[in-house]
């Protein structure tokens, strides 16, 4: 008798301790796959881009100046005396206006639409075309070249990387989570607290009526007389 009733105690602690260890993970992991971030992963790499796309064009302009007789003289030549046909500043003033616009635009205020880059790319486009046909920039070595090019082919990149890659990509975890969320206003009990022990309860055995089983079948002829009468 006391190893059944000793039996029963430990199927109840072990109901009991796996309903507290198995809900609480259930609980754990729903509010991970709920919480939602306030910049996707693809977005900030986006940022990232615009940022190196500013950074990598500064660095090429600093190595022109460099290049044509030094910082100090070139820097005078081409921003206080600027010449649109010979001077490189606007290109880099290029870089500066698509990098404060998209990070306004895709960081700060975190647009979901592509008007904004659709503008600076168009920008860039129409004025470095512009400027490559008008100007004396290709008469002026590798650089006149190189830096028309370079901004022309960042700027393009920026936007396949928001059209194809943030824009899709952010659309598809707002279904998930959306639907994440439905679910779980669905089904409210999948958190539910650790079970109690009255789920469990099993009533105390009868020590009379334990002992009246073992008598009976050690022995089966009361058992039997017991039932005539």
């Amino acid at each position: 008798m006391d190893s059944r009733c000793s039996s029963s105690a430990d199927s109840r602690l072990t109901a009991r301790g796996m309903g507290s260890v198995n809900t609480t993970p259930i609980c754990a992991r729903s509010y991970e796959v709920g919480e939602k971030k306030c910049i996707s992963d693809v977005r900030r790499t986006f940022c990232l881009f615009v940022t190196f796309d500013l950074l990598f064009i500064t660095l090429l302009w600093i190595i022109e100046l460099n290049v044509n007789g030094g910082i100090q003289q070139q820097l005078d030549k081409e921003i206080l005396h600027y010449d649109y046909h010979a001077s490189f500043f606007d290109i880099f003033l290029l870089a500066v206006f698509r990098f404060a616009a998209l990070i306004l635009a895709y960081a700060v205020c975190k647009l979901r639409h592509w008007w904004a880059i659709a503008i600076t790319t168009a920008v860039s486009c129409a004025f470095l075309i512009i400027k490559v046909i008008l100007s004396k920039l290709l008469s002026q070595g590798a650089f006149g070249y190189l830096l028309p090019i370079v901004s022309f082919v960042l700027a393009w990149i920026e936007t396949w990387l928001l059209d194809f890659k943030v824009l899709p990509q952010e659309a598809e975890d707002e279904n998930r989570y959306q639907s994440f969320v439905d679910a779980t206003q669905r089904a409210p009990l999948m958190c539910a607290g650790p079970l109690s022990d009255g789920q469990f309860y099993s009533p105390p055995e009868s020590v009379a009526d334990s002992d009246e089983d073992l008598d009976d079948k050690h022995d089966p002829e009361i058992g039997l007389i017991q039932q005539v009468t």
